[in-house]
């Protein structure tokens, strides 16, 4: 048996339920892991509401974690008991322990802590896939990052910077913006404040970005394709603000033959290899220095409701995990 926040219909920070479930023990290929944390991230807001739908009801919430061994199923050989784990993309990570597939796992080296790999697995990899696959920035990109005192944001701003780029942020106050500012950005945009497309115009001689990463979703649609240079590229990868109106894609031709993209986490870490490989990146730029992980809101686990309410009200900054 294990204690998980359940939910078992889609509503707000409300449906979410303590309880206790039988987990069993693992089966072949899998592990049963100890958890020390789970993230909480926006795409956990998006199951609890229905916006993306589970494989059934009711279900246990969250996508990303971290903890140890304690198990392991037959035929598992790449991990052994007493090993520490992390994980994004399984399935119930709001949950003491979890029985998960050994090939979904990552090993933790000694330098990364467990609270931190579960902080910033989903949100580190995903600035990963981004910044390095889907538009490889470097020395001369210039780039814009809307939510840039946000999880990926603190993130994807000192990353981005260590490879080179000139990083353009947005965020919603004074303190938001100072604290992307301290984290790699070298240039913040309050957009409660200023339009921030009149501000991009500003600050790049009216030559625009390379590249605009967009989690907002509605809030800075069409905006954003009005910050990009010509050819460049949209990557929309989010929806924090509400879903995209449907899109007629000749506005892409009327704002300079655009190229957009719908990325998400799981297209670029479909397996082990490439999951191994994220993640191996994510560690090593943490691990040098180059990114510092926040963790700036630490709940119970059984308070899940409450950090819910809080980051749908966009009080939170860096990351925030709960803790078993």
């Amino acid at each position: 048996m294990t204690k998980a926040m359940v939910v078992h219909a889609f509503g707000g920070p409300e449906v979410l339920s303590w309880e206790e479930r039988d987990i069993g023990q693992p089966g072949p290929g899998e592990i049963l892991v100890e958890q020390a944390a789970a993230g909480v991230n926006f795409i956990d807001v998006y199951f609890r509401t229905g916006l993306y739908k589970p494989a059934s009801m009711p279900f246990v919430l969250g996508k990303e974690g971290a903890g140890t061994v304690v198990a392991l199923g037959e035929g598992v050989t790449s991990v052994a008991v007493g090993d520490r784990v992390a994980y994004s993309g399984a399935n119930g990570s709001y949950a003491e322990r979890l029985v998960i597939d050994a090939d979904e796992v990552v090993k933790l080296p000694e330098a990364i802590a467990s609270e931190t790999a579960a902080a910033v697995m989903l949100k580190g990899m995903t600035a990963e896939y981004l910044l390095r696959r889907t538009f490889p920035v470097g020395p001369g990109t210039v780039m814009l990052f809307h939510a840039a005192a946000g999880g990926v944001g603190l993130i994807a701003g000192q990353w981005a910077k260590h490879l080179g780029a000139t990083v353009i942020g947005t965020a919603g106050s004074a303190e938001k913006c100072a604290l992307a500012l301290e984290h790699g950005y070298d240039h913040m945009i309050n957009y409660r404040e200023e339009d921030f497309v009149a501000r991009v115009l500003e600050i790049t001689d009216g030559k625009k970005c390379d590249v605009v990463y967009d989690s907002v979703g509605k809030d800075t649609f069409p905006k954003s394709l009005d910050c990009l240079k010509r050819r460049g590229l949209w990557a929309t990868f989010g929806q924090s603000s509400g879903k995209l109106p449907d899109i007629d894609l000749s506005i892409l031709n009327q704002k300079g033959s655009l190229f957009a993209t719908r990325p998400s986490l799981f297209g670029y870490v479909s397996n082990r290899e490439e999951r191994e490989e994220s993640a191996g990146a994510l560690f090593d730029v943490i691990a040098s220095g180059a990114v510092k992980v926040r963790i700036d809101q630490t709940y119970p686990l059984a308070d899940a409701a409450e950090a819910h309410r809080d980051l749908e009200a966009r009080k939170t900054t860096g990351a925030t995990i709960l803790t078993v």
